[in-house]
């Protein structure tokens, strides 16, 4: 395994991070196709041994499932010194006023909550899921702020926004000499590379690490066009986010893999590590394939033609998943 700095932190991250959206009860939020507590230990404990220290959650997956059956795992399989937790905080976890957003009263609350449900007395990195248009950024910052100062943080994180409100809290959090932040989780793949354009750049600048979610672009990537599972045919994002258009891409992908004699995520994850400013992608794993390939995927080199071919069909398109 690689490892590499976050940001300009000093933290050592694997180069590959655990998505654990995944992970979670079948029973417990609108993810039926979450793999349960001994199937989530069995594909910790081979990461681990692979050499991931690097596993990201959120309180809302499956509502709260995944941080619990995460904490049991890491608590069974590592010692907590050797593991690096990421968890995130925004999106609704109860109905009503409170529920949701990123005020000092839900930040408080959440990260207490996410905090007994991993079995930890600290996160590593503690990431706004998304943009609170209503909580002042001043107000969201001084609680992350003393947060870290408390102890149940060490590092702050951010995910998918515009890039003007990302400089905006990088800036506000500066002008206040509070705790800023190390990285950004930002939707980054061959068929949404519209982070290319500021938020890439802006974070290279500013020395804060990069860490693209959904890197097979929900599967995408990783099979022919016409072959949709289950999951992606209930995911109306499947559709929002990556039209047909975009075969021509996911098209290159199956030629390249063709070509190296490997399955199609590896080169799609290949290309995603090449990129300089990436730190580690986020990759979504409930079977052992899955983590076979993004380790394969960081020894697979792509020459410049390869690279050239699956860039040069991309079309520009408005950005999503900020909400």
């Amino acid at each position: 395994m690689k490892y590499v700095r976050l940001g300009s932190t000093g933290l050592e991250v694997s180069r590959i991070a655990i998505g654990c959206m995944g992970f979670g009860d079948p029973a417990r939020g609108d993810d039926p196709w979450t793999i349960g507590e001994d199937d989530t230990g069995a594909m910790v404990k081979l990461a681990l041994e692979a050499g991931v220290n690097f596993f990201d959650t959120a309180n809302v997956y499956s509502a709260g499932s995944s941080e619990e059956l995460l904490g049991l795992a890491l608590g069974k399989y590592a010692s907590r010194s050797d593991v690096i937790i990421a968890t995130k905080v925004c999106n609704r976890m109860r109905p009503g006023p409170n529920g949701a957003g990123l005020s000092r009263q839900v930040i408080f609350r959440e990260i207490d909550d996410s905090l007994r449900r991993l079995g930890t007395d600290y996160i590593d990195l503690y990431q706004i899921h998304r943009w609170d248009p209503v909580t002042p950024i001043e107000e969201t910052l001084e609680a992350l702020h003393d947060l870290v100062r408390s102890g149940k943080v060490r590092y702050l994180g951010a995910s998918s926004m515009h890039s003007w409100q990302f400089c905006k809290a990088l800036y506000t959090a500066r002008l206040h000499g509070w705790a800023s932040f190390a990285a950004m989780q930002d939707h980054y793949n061959l068929l949404n590379r519209e982070e290319e354009r500021d938020m890439i750049p802006l974070c290279v600048d500013q020395g804060i690490g990069i860490l693209p979610w959904s890197p097979l672009a929900r599967g995408r990537l990783a099979r022919p066009w016409d072959e949709v599972t289950e999951r992606q045919r209930g995911d109306e994002n499947v559709r929002l986010f990556y039209p047909d258009s975009d075969r021509v891409i996911a098209d290159r992908v199956g030629e390249i893999a063709a070509e190296h004699g490997c399955p199609r995520a590896r080169v799609a994850l290949a290309w995603l590590l090449g990129k300089e400013p990436v730190t580690a992608p986020v990759i979504g794993m409930t079977r052992p394939l899955h983590l076979n390939d993004a380790l394969a995927a960081l020894h697979l080199r792509l020459d410049d033609d390869q690279v050239r071919r699956l860039e040069s069909p991309y079309q520009p398109r408005s950005e999503v998943g900020f909400s």
